[in-house]
């Protein structure tokens, strides 16, 4: 039966094509929420829309690439047109480039940067403007636990994290100076997590991208949204490596940076497997890893 608070509620999701942004728009769906999803991929948009249907909500699909400003002031303007409000915003499109920073093309970090934290900022602003107009909404910012504590061979996603993290404090502070109560921005701070993100990341280390251990069912992600939209919280942390890490950092920060260190490299050059150096999905949408798992934890 669906939740009577999500029950009509107006939902945008951006990286609704797989992973963390499917699960949600599927579980906001089983709840009779209405879900504006928004990604590169029109043709997987369409399928998850009829999946939104199907769970009891309604989906309706717009193809954009959030690194546009105009792409995603237009999944603004529509969700307005269409319903009139904007309850919740989800910015969950994320991109990564993994290698050492100067082995990556400097065009990819540009591209990662511009994703992950000028897409939030788009989404941010937009949503933000609707909801104060509304006077009420909630926006969720997917960060990460490489916006707390650096990983290397990550620079530019660590960047655009630790941006997305501190945007949203302060987005946080603004409403606090003005004692509004009605409009909330959530952070959310996965760790490592089945879904496909691995398989669109650029990488250039010579070997294939892979997960940092441990790897969680991105269910807990997804359950991490959608209690937000119900019970805001500023930030969350999801994973008990990401929960620990965020503990341990504030009190030995040299000791955890370092075993995020060593952990990096362990994934990322000595038990990956050799690959060819490859942009994968970061400039050019791929057909492949549309679903919300990736297939990475057996």
């Amino acid at each position: 039966m669906a939740d009577q608070k999500l029950f009509g509620k107006v939902v945008v999701i951006t990286g609704a094509s797989s992973g963390f942004g499917r699960g949600s728009a599927i579980r906001f769906s089983e709840m009779g929420a209405t879900v504006v999803l928004g990604a590169r991929r029109g043709e997987v948009l369409e399928e998850v829309a009829a999946e939104c249907n199907a769970a009891g909500g309604r989906g309706l699909p717009v193809a954009i690439d959030v690194s546009r400003q105009s792409d995603v002031m237009l999944l603004a303007e529509r969700t307005i047109s269409e319903f009139g409000r904007i309850d919740v915003w989800c910015n969950i499109a994320g991109a990564g480039a993994i290698g050492r920073f100067e082995d990556v093309p400097l065009e990819d970090h540009v591209k990662v940067i511009e994703t992950d934290l000028l897409g939030t900022l788009y989404g941010s602003y937009f949503a933000m403007r609707q909801f104060r107009a509304q006077n009420a909404g909630t926006l969720i910012n997917m960060a990460s636990l490489a916006g707390e504590v650096p990983a290397p061979y990550f620079a530019s996603y660590a960047a655009a994290k630790h941006g997305v993290v501190g945007l949203s404090a302060a987005l946080r502070q603004e409403l606090s100076q003005e004692k509004i109560e009605t409009i909330h921005v959530c952070t959310v701070k996965p760790t490592t997590f089945d879904t496909p993100f691995f398989e669109h990341a650029a990488r250039y280390t010579g070997h294939e991208a892979c997960p940092i251990p441990p790897t969680y069912d991105p269910k807990e992600v997804v359950d991490a949204v959608v209690d937000l939209a119900l019970n805001p919280k500023n930030e969350v942390s999801v994973g008990t490596a990401a929960k620990v890490f965020h503990l341990a950092h504030h009190l030995f920060p040299g000791v955890v940076e370092a075993l995020m260190a060593r952990q990096t490299r362990k994934a990322e050059f000595d038990d990956a497997r050799p690959g060819e150096p490859s942009s994968a999905s970061l400039h050019e949408s791929k057909p492949g890893g549309t679903e919300v798992r990736g297939g990475w934890k057996k």
